[in-house]
């Protein structure tokens, strides 16, 4: 039996210009962050006393006696692409809810493969693992995702991510003090929309425009060293956070789908009651709210949002584990 831990994320600046749409002619870059909620995988071989040769356990359950009868899209294109022939049972289980912009989709399909790859016996990097996570979502599956989800969910920490070129992606750990990482991580706080959505749907839409918003993406991608220059060079946090608020607008600029009346009330409510910046995580149209804001105002930002289930996060930094292993 094998049991893998993969974390979600939070991403900060750079979202979109990690599609390869864009990034294999522009290149591409974010800032982002695993945290300390995760997908657990618990993979086994299962047993020959069955009807059937598979068993996949989500929140739906399927029985089927050939791969290619498996409906749930990254199942049956990760075991495909690991080579599984045996039967097996998959159990997941999520700290957070699936479809709610914390790249919940991607770290299934890491957590997946390397649960698979090490049920056949086989070790792999967290670079390799990204690449095949990659791949599996964007040409086996055809989704309509970036790159970045998958390579933050392998490697994990708090990283400046950049997509192109013949490296395909290069991961730089962000190295500041202790004393700004703590105050830093003081001033996230994350709140649940009370919605979820269908990430590859609304980025479809996103990519449709991605011609028109060159400018747009240029300016996103630019916002990635700006931030790190922030937390390594700046003096005053709060830099960070306008920076925030500035990405977000221009986030909602690509798509009218992004955002919602309910999002943009919940948001300018979180301004009004003291944050600084924030976004709304993920592909938009629903999920979760990070804040950034002094922890002085976290109070009031609080209260003015009882409505809406916080949830306290840290940045974690081991990405896709494997916890338990009995071959």
């Amino acid at each position: 039996m094998i049991i893998t831990r993969t974390p979600y994320r939070i991403s900060f600046f750079g979202g979109g210009t990690d599609h390869p749409v864009w990034y294999k002619q522009n290149g591409g870059a974010v800032l982002s962050a695993s945290i300390n909620k995760y997908c657990y995988i618990n993979c086994r071989f299962l047993p020959p006393f069955f009807k059937y040769k598979h068993r996949i356990i989500y929140s739906e359950q399927e029985k089927v006696k050939h791969i290619n009868e498996i409906d749930h899209p990254s199942v049956r294109e990760s075991m495909r692409y690991a080579g599984i022939k045996q039967g097996i049972e998959i159990h997941h289980n999520g700290d957070l809810p699936a479809m709610s912009g914390l790249g919940s989709s991607s770290s299934f399909t890491v957590g997946l493969l390397h649960a698979l790859y090490a049920l056949n016996g086989k070790m792999t990097t967290k670079r390799q693992l990204a690449l095949d996570a990659i791949h599996v979502e964007q040409n086996l599956i055809k989704e309509n995702v970036g790159s970045q989800d998958q390579t933050i969910a392998s490697f994990g920490g708090f990283n400046k991510i950049e997509f192109g070129g013949l490296s395909k992606i290069s991961v730089t750990p962000i190295t500041i003090s202790t004393e700004k990482f703590n105050e830093f991580q003081n001033h996230l706080l994350l709140f649940f929309t009370d919605f979820s959505r269908k990430a590859s749907e609304i980025e479809a839409k996103k990519l449709k425009n991605f011609k028109d918003r060159n400018s747009e993406l240029q300016t996103m991608a630019a916002m990635v060293p700006e931030g790190v220059n922030i937390l390594k060079d700046g003096n005053n946090l709060n830099d960070f956070g306008k920076l925030l608020d500035e990405g977000w607008k221009l986030k909602r600029s690509l798509a009218p789908v992004v955002s919602t009346n309910k999002i943009d009330n919940m948001y300018e409510t979180g301004l009004r009651a003291g944050a600084i910046g924030g976004k709304l995580l993920g592909a938009g149209g629903g999920g979760f709210m990070l804040f950034f804001a002094p922890p002085e105002r976290h109070k009031k930002i609080r209260e003015k949002l009882k409505k809406f289930l916080y949830v306290p996060v840290n940045i974690e930094y081991q990405g896709s584990q494997i916890i338990y292993y009995a071959p």
